[in-house]
């Protein structure tokens, strides 16, 4: 437990390690809400394609999406299998999201 205290006591003084987790932080949140704001827009995606009787999943879009980010992930230097990890959970959120969205869409429509 002591050598836990020494690790905390140097940890808090340095100013560096401060100052990176600080910056690690702020991207933290700008992470979040981005993705909030992504989320939004596949929002009224969803929407849209429940209108339009459209599926909730596009196959084709999501494979052009992957290759895209992965060449994205290369040339920011950023594994491009964490990349696309990342994308696949981000998209299988929103095809869950779409797939709701249709569902209340259609009994609105067998209501009427």
């Amino acid at each position: 437990m002591t050598g836990d205290l020494e690790t905390m006591a140097a940890q808090a003084i340095d100013p560096e390690l401060l100052r990176l987790r600080e910056s690690i932080d702020n991207f933290d949140a700008a992470l979040i809400y981005l993705l909030a704001e992504r989320f939004r827009c596949t929002q009224r995606v969803g929407e849209l394609k429940a209108r339009k009787g459209l599926p909730a999943s596009d196959p084709g879009r999501e494979a052009r999406q992957i290759a895209r980010l992965r060449n994205l992930a290369i040339d920011a230097k950023l594994d491009p299998d964490f990349a696309e990890t990342f994308l696949t959970f981000v998209v299988k959120e929103v095809i869950r999201h779409h797939q709701t969205i249709a569902a209340n869409h259609n009994a609105i429509e067998d209501r009427k």
